[in-house]
């Protein structure tokens, strides 16, 4: 090394992925980390703290030479890291779905309504939280915060591992009952929060050519944990009981285990986090195009039709098995089977939709967003009124299918939005290059982050559509909460539950007219001849688009 370079290099350990950098005077090294892979790594100037080898300064995705000897293998490492610690988040998140449906088996008493607040709390926690994890990695770099943010999910397992199946908690009055369980569900919303500080690290990792596919991949690896939760808990809390036992109305559970199953997970989640991930000094939070896009009326166009996609797989996939078990009580009655694995069978729904997601995309790219997202709607509004019916007529098979569907269309619909609002944006940027004459380049690449900050804001909105669907099916249920309340014994209690089991049919209604809504808004919005949006499309979308957004 000569005088020139003035900087003293050292390997690294297993440990970083990138070889450790320290400086006298200069700025940039070139190293090689434990994986193989090269990055420039920026050391700090002399006098100053230095942020770590896992730091990455120089990082263009973009440049083919540069992707194809570096820049695979570090992103897809990245990406897997990244995928698993948000599949876990999904999954803690959506955790009291399955332990609302046991606590009378662990003798704790809770009217439908109580249930409902106990698996909308997380929900709302989730989608707050889902602003300030965005702005967490340019502040912490993304390979501690992905840490971080497994690591927080201890807290949500081990309340769970230790509190709620304590004699303590038995023993306490009701109302001490209630808010003890609200506050250790309100921690599973810490699982909510990844999903927007994960894709915003992810998003700088990959080529503008490759985003959309790591993208899909990052959010449907998230979205699958909500499925894996509601498949594998259900048979966690019952290890050790038997099969005879198993088949009563209330038998014997092991909620800890719903808990302490993630943890060893959620460890190797954190130290992989730390081993194996990196950092992009580039990933920063541009807080002008959020300001920027929240003055955009396409911004609040786009999030109100996301509350009605994603908001619809998140809520009903918290709703579905408390929905199932307090709506077709003989159903389940005379099926244990399905009655002990409820959530087990809800877990179907989740799985769906969130392998629909890229096929959403993939469609928007053969015919146009806007168009498979106002079909997605009106088949989600048909099969409400086909979920209706089963409630009515007592056809578990019917609703139960009816869901399925919607599940799916959910799916479609998350992906075919999340490609419109590139789309969109991409035509506002043409027209202002065209009437203002400024660079097109500098216009466009402004309109893109533009489009990544209403990607963000759209999807923190849109999980607060969960949270109003459980409102909704919370205050449906109020009614025949308070005449349960009201009878005498537990024999009366079952009987005034039976003989209101159709409760949930105003709520079905309510989000019917909802998803007639979504979709006359998309039509109207981004299909209509005659709306702003086509005409600009029309004029100053790309020479070569075949598609509307």
């Amino acid at each position: 090394m000569t005088t020139a370079d003035a900087s003293e290099t050292t390997t690294g350990t297993a440990d970083t992925g990138t070889a450790e950098t320290t400086t006298g005077t200069a700025d940039t090294d070139t190293s090689t980390g434990a994986a193989g892979d090269r990055a420039t790594v920026t050391a700090p100037a002399a006098g100053t703290t230095g942020r770590g080898s896992h730091w990455i300064d120089h990082w263009e995705p973009d440049d083919e030479t540069f992707w194809e000897e570096t820049g695979r293998k570090v992103a897809r490492r990245n990406l897997v890291w990244s995928m698993f610690a948000e599949h876990l988040g999904f999954s803690v998140w959506v955790i009291w779905t399955i332990v609302v449906i046991n606590l009378g088996n662990a003798g704790i008493t809770m009217s439908v309504s109580e249930q409902f607040l106990l698996t909308l709390v997380p929900n709302l926690v989730g989608s707050i939280l889902r602003i300030p994890y965005t702005f967490a990695v340019p502040r912490f770099g993304g390979r501690a915060w992905t840490a971080a943010s497994a690591a927080l999910l201890l807290i949500p397992t081990l309340l769970l591992a230790t509190v709620v199946p304590s004699g303590w908690l038995a023993e306490q009055s009701h109302d001490v009952q209630l808010w003890v369980l609200i506050v250790c569900a309100a921690t599973a919303g810490f699982g909510g929060g990844n999903f927007s500080s994960s894709m915003f690290n992810i998003s700088f990792f990959y080529p503008e050519r490759k985003k959309g596919w790591a993208l899909g991949m990052n959010a449907a690896g998230g979205n699958i944990g909500v499925a894996v939760a509601q498949l594998f808990v259900p048979l966690a809390i019952i290890v050790g009981v038997s099969s005879e036992a198993v088949k009563q109305p209330v038998h014997q559970v092991h909620l800890g285990y719903a808990g302490l199953m993630w943890v060893p997970f959620i460890v190797a989640a954190t130290v992989g986090a730390l081993l194996f991930m990196n950092s992009l000094t580039q990933a920063r939070a541009d807080a002008r195009s959020y300001v920027v896009a929240l003055r955009s009326t396409q911004t609040w166009i786009m999030s109100f039709l996301y509350i009605g996609t994603f908001g619809s797989f998140i809520g009903f996939s918290f709703a579905l098995p408390l929905v199932i078990k307090n709506t077709f009580p003989e159903f389940l009655a005379d099926h244990p089977f399905i009655a002990t694995y409820l959530a087990g069978l809800s877990f179907m729904g989740a799985l769906i939709g969130s392998l629909a997601r890229p096929l959403g995309g993939w469609l928007s790219d053969k015919v146009g967003g806007a168009k498979v997202t106002v079909w997605c709607f009106a088949g989600m509004a048909v099969f409400t009124v086909l979920a209706i019916v089963g409630v009515q007529e007592r056809s578990f098979a019917t609703f139960f299918g009816s869901y399925m569907v919607i599940f799916l269309l959910t799916g479609l619909c998350n992906g075919s939005t999340y490609k419109m609002i590139p789309s969109i944006f991409a035509v506002l940027g043409s027209k202002h290059a065209q009437q203002t004459g400024d660079d097109r380049k500098a216009t466009a690449v402004e309109y893109k982050r533009r489009a990544a900050a209403v990607i963000g804001i759209a999807g923190a909105l849109g999980a607060f559509g969960g949270v109003l669907i459980q409102v909704v099916l919370r205050q449906a249920s109020l009614g025949v909460s308070a005449l349960v309340k009201a009878a005498e014994t537990p024999a009366e209690k079952v009987a005034v539950a039976a003989a209101h089991a159709d409760w949930s049919v105003p709520a079905l209604w309510v989000f019917f007219g909802c998803y007639i809504v979504f979709a006359a808004t998309t039509w109207l919005v981004y299909l209509r001849s005659g709306s702003t949006y086509v005409k600009d499309e029309r004029s100053f979308g790309p020479a070569a688009a075949t598609s509307t957004a």
